[in-house]
C-alpha cells in the first residue's frame, strides 16, 4: 500500500507496490531501521523512511567504478537542466574568461552554468586518466595532484552548478550537482545510502502532491473521473524514481509511467454548448492544473531529487483553484 497525505494532514490509503504489509505494521514504530534489506514480492527492497525501495548492490570501490558512476551522473545532470551546458572540459579556461568578464546578470548566470558544465566535464576527463593508469597497475592516492584537481573541478561544477536551472526553467536542482562530488569523496556504500534517501524524499513529495490533487478534484463533479488516473500514475511515478535504467524491469516500468501520463493527458472534462462561462473557464483551469500536477511529478520522477519550489508553487494553485479562483497563472 502507498501512502497519500490529505490537505488536512491525515494518511490515506490508497494501492500501492513498496509499503508496508502486514507484518511490517506488527513491527514496533520505528523498529525497522533505514537500510534494512528484505526480499518482498520476489525483488530485494531496502527501507528507507517509510519506503521499500527496489535494492541494488552498490559496485566495488575504485577508480574505474568510480569513473562510470561520474559518468552517469553527468548525463543524467545534462539531461534535466536546461540545455548549451554542457561544455567540453577541454573549453575550461575559455568558459572561466567569459563568465569572469561579463557584465549583464542574466547573461553572466548563463555563463555560470556552462562554466558548471565544463568543470564537471574537465573532472570526468581526469578521472579517465586516473582509471587508466589504475588498470595498469598505477595507483594514485588521494594526495596526488591529479586527484586534487579532480575535487577541486567537481567543488567548483557544484558551486556553479547554483546558477543552472531545470531544463523546465522554473528552479535550479543544486542536489544533482552536488552528487558527483559526493560520488567521488564518499565511499559507494556510503553514497547509495545518500540516494536511497533522496528517492523516498522524491516518493514522500509524488505521493503530497497526488493526495493534494484527489483532495482537490475528488469532490468536483467534473474532475472525479481523474482519480483512479492519478492513483494509477502515482503508483508509476513511484515505481520509475526506484528504478535504475539499466535495469531491464525498465521495459516495463517506463511504458507504464508514460502510459499513466497520457491518461492524465486525455481526460475531460469538455464543456458543453450549454455550459456557463464561469464553468468552462472552471473547466479550462481544472484540466490545466492536472497536466501541471503531471508535469511537475515527470520532473521530480526524472531527476530523482526533490524539488520544492515547483512544488510549493502547484500546491498552492491547487489551494486557489479549491477556492474559486479560476484566474491562475499556471506554466
Amino acid at each position: 500500500m502507498s501512502r497519500l497525505r490529505a490537505r488536512d494532514g491525515r494518511a490515506t490509503m490508497r494501492p500501492g507496490n513498496i509499503q508496508m504489509n502486514n507484518a511490517d505494521r506488527n513491527e514496533q514504530p520505528g523498529a525497522i531501521a533505514n537500510g534494512t534489506v528484505r526480499r518482498r514480492e520476489g525483488t530485494e527492497r531496502v527501507y528507507y523512511d517509510g519506503y521499500w525501495l527496489r535494492y541494488y548492490a552498490p559496485p566495488e570501490d575504485n577508480p574505474a567504478e568510480k569513473k562510470l558512476l561520474l559518468e552517469s551522473l553527468a548525463r543524467r545532470t545534462f539531461h534535466h537542466t536546461e540545455s548549451g551546458i554542457n561544455t567540453p572540459g577541454h573549453r575550461l579556461e575559455g568558459a572561466r574568461i567569459a563568465y569572469d568578464a561579463e557584465p549583464d546578470p542574466a547573461r553572466k548566470r548563463a555563463n555560470g552554468a556552462m562554466l558548471a558544465g565544463a568543470y564537471f566535464n574537465r573532472a570526468i576527463d581526469i578521472l579517465n586518466v586516473i582509471s587508466e593508469l589504475a588498470e595498469d597497475g598505477v595507483i594514485v592516492g588521494q594526495d596526488n595532484e591529479l586527484m586534487t584537481e579532480c575535487v577541486d573541478c567537481l567543488r567548483k561544477a557544484q558551486e556553479f552548478g547554483k546558477r543552472v536551472k531545470h531544463y523546465s526553467g522554473e528552479e535550479g536542482i543544486d542536489e544533482l550537482w552536488e552528487e558527483p562530488l559526493r560520488a567521488f569523496t564518499t565511499p559507494m556504500t556510503r553514497y547509495y545510502e545518500s540516494r536511497y534517501v533522496k528517492i523516498a524524499q522524491c516518493m514522500r513529495d509524488i505521493d503530497g502532491i497526488v493526495a493534494h490533487m484527489i483532495d482537490i478534484f475528488g469532490g468536483d463533479a467534473d474532475f472525479a473521473g481523474a482519480v483512479p488516473a492519478l492513483s494509477t500514475f502515482a503508483d508509476a511515478a513511484r515505481d520509475e524514481v526506484e528504478t535504475a535504467r539499466g535495469d531491464p524491469v525498465i521495459f516495463t516500468v517506463w511504458p507504464c509511467f508514460v502510459a499513466a501520463s497520457e491518461a492524465i493527458t486525455a481526460f475531460g472534462p469538455w464543456a458543453g454548448p450549454e455550459t456557463s462561462d464561469h464553468d468552462r473557464l472552471r473547466i479550462r483551469t481544472g484540466r490545466r492544473l492536472l497536466r501541471r500536477g503531471r508535469d511537475v511529478i515527470s520532473y521530480i520522477a526524472g531527476a530523482r531529487v526533490p524539488m520544492p519550489k515547483t512544488t510549493r508553487e502547484y500546491l498552492q494553485s491547487c489551494d486557489q483553484f479549491a477556492a474559486g479562483e479560476l484566474d491562475l497563472d499556471i506554466p
